[in-house]
């Protein structure tokens, strides 16, 4: 039987607000993390790495995390 992580929704919402309000549009800034998302969907379609996250979730994560940390190259 395989244990789902579960993942802390909260801190997943605030780095969803902290990625908007740093953002200068708020619309150019959803199309850049569903890019994301769409591009990692594709580059991990054969990964196993974590299969119960969503690639916009991983998205989220990666981009605040940039945010954040700016020694991190982001795009």
């Amino acid at each position: 039987m395989h244990k789902r992580p579960t993942f802390d929704s909260t801190q997943l919402m605030r780095r969803a607000d902290d990625l908007i309000s740093a953002a200068s549009n708020r619309y150019r800034i959803t199309v850049q993390v569903a890019n994301r998302a769409k591009r990692r969907r594709f580059e991990d379609f054969d990964s196993v790495d974590d299969p119960t996250m969503k690639p916009v979730m991983r998205a989220i994560i990666e981009m605040s995390d940039e945010l954040t940390q700016p020694e991190i190259i982001g795009e």
